[in-house]
């Protein structure tokens, strides 16, 4: 496999501004990771998913750098998550295409909106937000909808919002989870499509890359469900073709505890550093999706033909592996 840097400035790498116009008949999926910090073993999970899936059907896989949240963004981290995918096999076909780069493709959807009416300006705090409204103590607060009809602070700096309306509020199939309820009105308000300090919202720029990049399928963890409405209601908004979903449950430590970045969840290049073998990783992140009866190591190649979606564990997966 071509180096990831090879891979950056190929020739299937698309442009800033790329569009498939004509429809996608080829299965088309994507990795996604966030450059905020190193690669784990429950990113690989899912990415394991998402590249069988692609390799069965004799698709495609892109590969996106999801760095729009430049504050978070960790300087080498984009170079170790392509290091920690080539290592362990998962390659890509085209890409890595980087989420900074498109601001002016953001631009134009929220513009789209803007004119449809379906964006507004808000200049609402998250303080404001807290004490406005109510939630659960698990949940973010949703917004109320204070400046729904206009700016109630003018001279604050604006973020634009989605204006939801009753018919957003709609369930889905999804390829693991099977049909998913639609979400209560206090479960999804108006959301943030750009933020006040300029930099556009995850759930705007990931809508306007699936589709034109032509992914068919958006495979990713089971943490992002509540961001499927939102992001259904932003395809149908702009008039864009909507992937299929498939939400692979997450992976836990020994405590229970979802593995995360913050919380120091097992990387992929400790465990290379310890001596660790890709095949060895790849058994035990088989083994937890049920693709395998033990952990013990296996190849890519010997798992191809393996996965179903429907027969996926519905639930929480304790994954770890000893250095």
């Amino acid at each position: 496999m071509p180096a990831a840097g090879a891979l950056a400035q190929g020739p299937h790498a698309p442009a800033a501004g790329f569009r498939y116009g004509a429809p996608v008949t080829v299965y088309r999926t994507r990795f996604a990771p966030s450059p905020t910090g190193q690669m784990h073993l429950g990113h690989a999970r899912t990415h394991l998913v998402a590249w069988l899936r692609a390799r069965d059907a004799g698709g495609r896989v892109l590969m996106r750098i999801e760095d729009l949240d430049r504050p978070r963004v960790v300087e080498g981290a984009a170079e170790g998550l392509l290091r920690d995918h080539e290592w362990l096999g998962l390659d890509w076909d085209e890409g890595p295409l980087r989420q900074s780069t498109r601001s002016a493709r953001y631009e134009e959807a929220l513009d789209v909106l803007r004119a449809a009416g379906r964006a507004y300006p808000c200049t609402c705090s998250r303080k404001d937000i807290a004490q406005a409204a109510s939630a659960p103590h698990d949940r973010e607060p949703v917004y109320p909808g204070t400046c729904r009809e206009g700016p109630t602070q003018p001279w604050r700096p604006r973020a634009w919002r989605f204006r939801v309306e009753d018919a957003d509020r709609r369930g889905f199939e999804d390829g693991v989870l099977g049909a998913v309820p639609p979400p209560a009105p206090d479960a999804m308000g108006d959301f943030v499509l750009r933020r006040a300090d300029g930099l556009f919202a995850y759930q705007l720029a990931v809508t306007v890359d699936d589709a034109d990049e032509g992914v068919t399928e958006v495979v990713r963890g089971a943490d992002l469900v509540a961001s499927t409405p939102r992001q259904l209601a932003l395809y149908r908004a702009l008039g864009l073709r909507a992937p299929a979903f498939a939400h692979v449950a997450l992976a836990v430590d020994g405590q229970g505890r979802r593995l995360a970045k913050r919380d120091g969840a097992q990387s992929i290049a400790s465990l290379r550093a310890a001596g660790v073998s890709p095949e060895r990783i790849l058994g035990a992140l088989a083994c937890s999706l049920g693709l395998t009866a033990s952990a013990a190591p296996v190849s890519l190649a010997e798992l191809r033909g393996r996965l179903d979606l429907s027969r996926l564990p519905p639930g929480p997966a304790r994954l770890a592996l000893a250095g």
